[in-house]
């Protein structure tokens, strides 16, 4: 039983993490209020939010990606067992849904799409500022490896699976071939790569060239926020009601079941990375998917209502992670 104190400090601490949370969580619905806003009132165009989304693709995300990378030393990466515990909980989630789309006759690249909206994690929008204020600075190491394993190699099976999806050549050589030309112009899987690449060599970006990607980069999550309430805006209500909460079910409740076993019962790490990878793995989903859904022209309205849905109720299910962690 615990101890009056006991109970008087983990509520104390508990109240000064729930407003925290809300001032990271309320931007996020104040950028998606901003574009449904401003298509409502036709303030933007119908073109807006692929327009917009393009921007995120081909400029503002690749150089977040890019900066990231070639900031990362190879040697914080070097934690197998939190890689391991967090990339298997996003990859066993990721493959049971798109099975689950895939025998539904879901086609292939809207499965895909529909494997990030379960497993896609938002951690570098919420989860950065989220573990900094519940665990401290030492949770920032874990908190940027489960966001390059989100944004980085979670985002870029989706796409390979993507571009295999939606070739229409018979013949396997061929196919291969075109899924390969496509990724090779792909910015977001040569960003990323290119800044592994520079990290590795020992080489720094210059300080005009570093401020340049930190101004370009910031806008990726904002400008994707806003583009995905233009698309709400025009759209209307939601629709796939049922998909959806299957989807954001997997994410809020599933997806850090399963991390949590595999931290605390399976495999061995400190304390506060075990912590750290459960609630990254609770995270609402991110706008990746949304991205994906608008840059290969496929219907984003699930999309766009799992991001809606589990941000909402990620109040309630990251509140009571941190309950039960702390």
């Amino acid at each position: 039983m615990p101890s009056p104190d006991h109970l008087h400090f983990a509520f104390s601490s508990l109240s000064s993490l729930l407003t925290p949370l809300f001032t990271i969580i309320l931007p996020v619905f104040g950028l998606i209020l901003a574009g449904y806003a401003c298509r409502k009132l036709n303030k933007l165009g119908p073109a807006a939010a692929s327009e917009l989304n393009r921007f995120v693709v081909y400029l503002a995300l690749p150089a977040l990606l890019f900066d990231t990378m070639s900031r990362t030393p190879w040697s914080m990466l070097d934690q197998p067992a939190f890689i391991a515990v967090f990339g298997i909980g996003s990859a066993v989630v990721f493959v049971l849904t798109l099975i689950a789309r895939l025998v539904r006759a879901r086609p292939l690249a809207d499965a895909s799409i529909d494997g990030l909206n379960a497993a896609y994690a938002n951690t570098g929008f919420v989860g950065l500022p989220l573990c900094l204020l519940a665990f401290g600075k030492e949770s920032l190491a874990p908190a940027v490896i489960a966001t390059i394993i989100t944004v980085c190699v979670l985002f870029a099976v989706a796409i390979v699976l993507l571009e295999l999806g939606l070739q229409s050549e018979k013949h396997i050589f061929w196919t291969l071939w075109r899924v390969a030309k496509s990724l090779g112009k792909n910015p977001l899987l040569i960003a990323p790569l290119a800044g592994t690449l520079l990290s590795g060599s020992g080489a720094r970006v210059p300080d005009g060239a570093e401020a340049f990607l930190k101004l370009l980069g910031g806008a990726a999550s904002p400008c994707a926020l806003v583009a995905l309430g233009l698309f709400l805006g025009a759209k209307g209500e939601a629709r796939s009601l049922r998909t959806t909460g299957a989807l954001v079910t997997l994410k809020l409740i599933a997806q850090p079941l399963l991390t949590y076993w595999l931290a605390f019962h399976v495999f061995s790490m400190p304390p506060l990375w075990s912590k750290t990878a459960v609630i990254l793995s609770a995270l609402p989903t991110g706008t990746g998917p949304f991205m994906l859904a608008e840059f290969y022209r496929r219907d984003g309205g699930v999309t766009s209502s799992a991001i809606l849905f589990s941000t909402v109720l990620s109040l309630v299910t990251v509140t009571l992670c941190l309950t039960v962690l702390l």
